[in-house]
């Protein structure tokens, strides 16, 4: 039986229905699945975006840490504290508070402190010495102060010819030559700076304090001794410094490096060099510079450089061999093979991270978890300065701690727990860098001593990275060894606030040498009375 035309019409309707839906269906699936890749692409491109703001804030931003307040601004922290009347802890029984103030203008007094001073006085004309109405000889009655002046004098050198003296006895000399023979005597002539070189202790210094003190290269240098007159090719000056490291800085090298091991807070940092001749090595291939110093233990600073061809751990291994106790450095994975140390992680690091994490115009935004981050830094670094404001000793910075940074590293530390960062962020990294290392970031409070950042490193490091600018390379591994030598004493000398040129030429003219005892040593330390008061001042 035929079917009905409208049954038929009906089936069609459902057909079409079906397929409809179908196709919505695909279509729904289609826009959600599109829908995931926009999302996708709009956080790849955040991504993006965000190191792109990273990358030009590091090539053209400044390239200070501080923290921007505005007045009137309420911090993370300061909220409670501002409504609460700003409630502060009493100070202490004998401790005392620097009162803020502003620096005063130094006097020229202050500013010419140890350069020398002499008088120049005027004298009258010939027409001023007799008196204009009657022409008698003027009488010089005093001398009036007008102002002062500093004057430059450029640096010049001279050629000495180096004789001695011969004596005879005249008495043995009139006697028979078969009865006595003649006594004669010469005097003594000191040692060489350089077997057969022309080189003087005050020459290789001044070398040596410009390339290492001033980062002022040996071509240049070059130059500027052709100013004076005297043709010194670089090669020559670096022969020098190569000779004089190795013979003469080398022992008092390893004695610094004696005292250091027996130290117990020490602190470390590491820098990328280039050499280009190192054996099976390409010229492009980084090297590195390790910086290894005493900590904050209240004795006698210890800077120490250290060249070596990679960043393996075991060379932090072998140069503190012996050493235990706590060291204070970044995060770099090397450090852990050391055996017998404790390590302390930089919490400026930290907060680096956190800041690099920050985006864009986001800096007061507190809402935002990286300024959050980088708020909670702020009030441990603060609760730090305040400490050391106080000067705190060992033991009341380690009891000030405890009470007052403990509750913010407890927040801190549940704050971080809580953060769910968009993978591949610079906050992510920030977080993930935070719980890798909790336990060395929380490590410095065992003891008063320990340092809380790593910046006493940093700080002695930076002379070197500002040289390499200039230099850009060193030549051999024995020249990168030679200039590791030198900073170390040039750090050494700006630690104690020595004239860095007038330590090296101290050095240079006593010649220290592996022969020498422990206590012959120890007097052409920084630290040495005698070397203080001879190597302070103006050159």
């Amino acid at each position: 039986m035929a079917k009905d035309p409208k049954d038929s019409r009906i089936m069609e309707y459902k057909d079409t229905i079906s397929q409809l839906n179908m196709t919505i269906k695909s279509q729904n699936e289609l826009i959600v699945s599109l829908q995931k890749t926009i999302d996708s692409n709009n956080e790849a491109m955040a991504v993006m975006n965000e190191k792109i703001d990273y990358l030009t804030k590091k090539l053209f931003g400044t390239s200070s840490e501080k923290s921007k307040n505005v007045e009137g601004q309420l911090s993370l922290f300061d909220e409670a504290e501002q409504e609460a009347g700003a409630y502060e802890e009493p100070e202490a029984e004998g401790t005392v508070v620097k009162e803020h103030t502003r620096k005063a203008k130094g006097t020229h007094a202050e500013l010419f402190k140890g350069v020398p001073v002499k008088d120049e006085v005027i004298p009258l004309s010939e027409e001023q010495k007799h008196c204009g109405d009657c022409g008698a000889e003027m009488e010089v009655i005093g001398r009036e102060f007008v102002r002062q002046e500093f004057r430059f004098t450029p640096a010049k050198g001279e050629v000495v010819n180096i004789y001695r003296e011969t004596a005879k006895c005249p008495a043995c000399s009139q006697a028979p030559a078969m009865e006595r023979a003649v006594s004669f005597v010469k005097a003594h002539v000191p040692e060489a700076l350089i077997p057969h070189s022309y080189a003087s202790a005050s020459a290789v210094a001044w070398t040596m304090y410009q390339k290492y003190a001033n980062s002022l290269p040996l071509y240049r240098q070059e130059q500027d001794w052709k100013q004076t007159g005297v043709t010194l090719s670089r090669a020559t000056l670096a022969n020098w410094v190569l000779y004089c490291a190795g013979n003469y800085f080398s022992p008092l090298y390893d004695y610094f490096h004696r005292e250091l091991i027996k130290r117990r807070f020490l602190m470390a940092d590491e820098t990328r060099v280039q050499v280009l001749k190192e054996p099976e090595r390409k010229a492009e291939t980084d090297s590195f510079m390790w910086l290894f110093r005493t900590g904050e233990d209240g004795l006698a600073p210890i800077i120490l450089y250290k060249y070596t061809q990679t960043r393996a751990g075991f060379n932090a291994a072998d140069f503190l061999k012996g050493f235990k106790g706590y060291l204070e450095t970044d995060c770099c994975q090397g450090y852990n093979s050391l055996a017998d140390v404790k390590r302390c992680c930089c919490w400026a690091h930290l907060r680096r991270y956190f800041v690099e994490a920050v985006p864009k115009g986001k800096e007061l935004d507190y809402g935002n978890p990286a300024a959050q981050g980088v708020q909670y830094c702020n009030k441990l670094f603060e609760y730090e300065r305040r400490s050391h404001e106080k000067g705190h000793t060992h033991e009341q910075r380690k009891e000030y701690r405890l009470k007052k940074e403990v509750p913010v590293l407890e927040a801190f530390w549940e704050w971080v727990s809580g953060q769910s960062p968009k993978k591949g962020t610079r906050f992510e990294k920030a977080v993930s860098y935070a719980q890798n290392h909790k336990e060395q970031f929380m490590t410095y409070l065992e003891d008063g001593r320990c340092s809380f950042s790593n910046n006493l490193s940093e700080n002695a490091i930076r002379p070197f990275t500002v040289g390499r600018r200039n230099w850009l390379f060193s030549d051999t591994p024995k020249g990168a060894e030679a200039s590791a030598i030198v900073y170390t004493m040039v750090e050494m000398a700006k630690a104690h606030g020595l004239n860095i040129y007038k330590y090296l030429n101290h050095l240079l003219e006593h010649l220290p040498e592996t022969r020498m005892r422990e206590s012959e040593l120890s007097r052409l330390a920084p630290w040495a009375p005698e070397i203080i008061s001879r190597c302070s001042g103006a050159m």
